[in-house]
């Protein structure tokens, strides 16, 4: 897993916002932008982000600009991207600030989370052992309890 990058305070809003990053306006760059601005859902991989591209079937942009624009995104802090276990790649509006996630194995569905006392025994265990901890990332994997799960898709029809 990556380490969230927090090199960028402040989170990209516009195009005035891209061109402070050093990166040249486009139109794929502000589309894709407004996607992890406006969307539902916080964290996305490329491959969501290019199913909310044919959703709004307006913009021709492919799956390899897609790829090319969250790897520019990363580079200039805009995003910050974290590698779970399972192989998957996740994006997210880098906001400077630290969480770790949790996993959905059923759905794949990714939520933060904040909880002092996880970072209090982090700290506590790499001075017992005689680190100083400098960065770190944690990644719980766990299957959905609530029987309905909104998030879960839906059985496959067998035909039965």
């Amino acid at each position: 897993m990556s380490i969230l990058n927090t090199s960028f305070a402040m989170p990209v809003s516009n195009a005035q916002g891209l061109r402070s990053t050093g990166l040249k306006v486009t139109q794929p760059r502000l589309k894709i932008l407004e996607i992890f601005q406006k969307g539902a859902m916080r964290h996305m991989t490329a491959e969501d982000v290019y199913r909310e591209l044919l959703n709004d079937q307006s913009h021709d942009i492919g799956l390899a600009t897609v790829y090319r624009v969250l790897t520019q995104f990363e580079q200039a802090g805009i995003l910050s991207r974290t590698h779970f276990e399972s192989g998957k790649s996740f994006f997210e509006i880098n906001e400077g600030k630290h969480h770790d996630h949790l996993l959905c194995l059923d759905c794949g569905r990714v939520e933060e989370f904040v909880d002092a006392e996880i970072e209090r025994r982090q700290q506590s265990i790499a001075g017992e052992r005689g680190f100083m901890l400098r960065e770190h990332s944690l990644a719980l994997y766990a299957n959905c309890a609530r029987a309905h799960c909104p998030h879960r898709p839906p059985p496959e029809d067998t035909g039965s």
